[in-house]
């Protein structure tokens, strides 16, 4: 929050580089953040998944976990991404539907929220 508000007070002075030098590090910041606490998170998933596979030869199956774990969070990802749009679109729907109802606003009419 605080580096959206100094964004928003440097987009207020002249010209633009301000701005985006701004926008810009505050979001390096938190992709650098998101990033490392993924690896750190992938390690430690390898350590408790090596206390099961312990052996050398049982390596592959370690990997073949972790590929495992990795595509299933893809997969939880992109459903909740398509489950969040849907559920947008079923509170756009209801909105509209109140302004028409409740309020008597045709069903395209910019006052319809």
């Amino acid at each position: 929050v605080y580096s959206n508000v100094r964004t928003t007070v440097s987009a207020q002075k002249s010209g633009w580089t301000a701005c985006f030098n701004t926008a810009f590090r505050a979001g390096a910041v938190m992709g650098f953040a998101l990033c490392g606490l993924g690896m750190l998170m992938l390690y430690f998933t390898l350590l408790a998944f090596r206390l099961k596979y312990s052996e050398p030869e049982e390596w592959i199956y370690l990997t073949e976990s972790i590929t495992g774990y990795g595509l299933g969070g893809s997969c939880i990802a992109m459903f909740g991404r398509v489950g969040g749009g849907i559920y947008t679109k079923a509170a756009d729907v209801g909105a509209d539907l109140v302004g028409k109802v409740v309020h008597g606003i045709p069903e395209d009419d910019p006052r319809n929220p």
